[in-house]
Parts: structure tokens; sequence; C-alpha cells
């Protein structure tokens, strides 16, 4: 399930890319499937393992280009010297940060002038219902410690220097499930209705029929889970 668009974020062959907090690698490996350098960072060392075990996979399955850089690192003092990256990604990383601020600034210095840094965040009206629901969803190491307002984070990549140049919303099909989780309990997924409510996401993540995505078009504006801004470096 991938939140940003590749295309809108300029990735193409041959772009130098750092995913920050890039979890499982879901938007490390659609950059390196397009072409791109990738340096994957994430805090969590299973993480990291884990996306460069994927990556070393597809490699040797010749899917993607080679090289590619796992890396464990802090995103608020990331170790790369200034405007190297064509494209940051900063995908739902922002709300588990105590210093957000400095995140951005930093993504910000290792992005060349010009460049695009793509960031989301969960979305303030179905964020919000979540936590009214359920306590445990939040309230969990490592969990989420701020919820924004859309003005808010525009407000912060612009402080950083950057401009926005582009803002929609993803997952729409993805926030009844995660309400579902809350009233039920977010440690149920065992639970009979959140079981077959992932089954049926799962389906649509793979076969991606036409009418789930006309849906998931629709819900977006109105409960899509993330809110994507696409902002621009001056050149």
């Amino acid at each position: 399930m991938l939140t940003i668009d590749r295309e809108r974020a300029g990735t193409v062959r041959g772009s130098r890319v750092l995913d920050v907090g890039c979890g499982q690698g879901r938007h490390t490996f659609d950059a390196a499937r397009a072409g791109a350098t990738v340096v994957a960072l994430d805090h969590s060392a299973a993480d990291v393992s884990s996306t460069a075990g994927m990556l070393v996979a597809l490699g040797e399955g010749g899917e993607i280009p080679m090289p590619f850089g796992p890396l464990v690192a802090d995103a608020t003092a990331m170790p790369f010297a200034n405007g190297v990256f064509d494209v940051v990604v900063a995908s739902e990383i922002l709300e588990h940060l105590a210093d957000d601020r400095l995140a951005i600034d930093e993504a910000v210095r290792v992005l060349r002038a010009g460049g695009t840094l793509a960031v989301s965040v969960p979305r303030r009206g179905p964020e919000r219902i979540n936590w009214m629901l359920s306590r445990a969803y939040h309230e969990v190491e490592g969990g989420h410690i701020r919820i924004y307002r859309r003005r808010a984070l525009e407000r912060l990549v612009t402080d950083a220097g950057l401009a926005v140049v582009g803002r929609t919303y993803r997952h729409g099909l993805h926030t009844p499930y995660w309400w579902l989780r809350c009233v039920v309990g977010v440690e149920r997924e065992d639970h009979r209705l959140v079981a077959a409510y992932h089954r049926f996401l799962v389906w649509d993540i793979v076969r991606r029929p036409l009418v789930t995505r006309l849906l998931d078009a629709v819900l977006n504006p109105f409960v899509g889970k993330s809110l994507v801004l696409y902002c621009e470096k001056p050149a």
C-alpha cells in the first residue's frame, strides 16, 4: 500500500531517493523498482534489516538496480552531506517524533535545490475519531504523539523554506478499518469483522479492481486516512 505517488514526487530512473522512516520498506521498494538509487533510513534496526533483506532478494532477482543503502539512523540527525538527494520521502513518521520541526529541517538540508519532499501524516478527522474510540490506538511505545491540522503541517514545511506544490488525501477505504479496530480493541486482529475487512483490503491492494478504485477516490476527499503534501525546495 503506497501513500506517496512516485511520479508526483519526481522519482525516476537515476534519482537519488531517501526514504526517512522506511518501516517495512514499501516506498523504498517502489522507488527502487523505478530505477532510483535509494537509501532506506529508520531508527528501528529490525525494520532496516527486514528492508535490506528484501532489497537484496529483489536485486538478486534482477527486479531492481544496485546499489541501495539501508541505514539505521535518527531522522533528526542524519549522516548525510547537504543537498545530496533528489527526493526525500517522509511517510507516516512525523506523528511519532518528539521534534518534528528538526526532522523537517534535516530533510530540507539533505534535499537538493529543486528537489521534492513528499510527506504524509494521518489526517486530522479520522485520526481524532481513532483517539476518541481507543486510548490503546496511540498510547503505546513509539505511537502517535500528535494530530496534525492541514494548515499546521503546511506551515511546518513552509517555515523550513519549502513551497507546497501539491496536496492529496489517500486510503479512504482504510479509515473504517481502523475505526473498527478501535471499537473492538486494536489488539483484536483476530476479531471476525476485523479479519474480514483485512482480507478485503488485501484483496483490493493485490487486485485493484475498478470498483474499489472508484470508491476509494470518492471517499478520499472526505475520510482519506492520510494527508499527503508534495513540497519543492527552491532552486
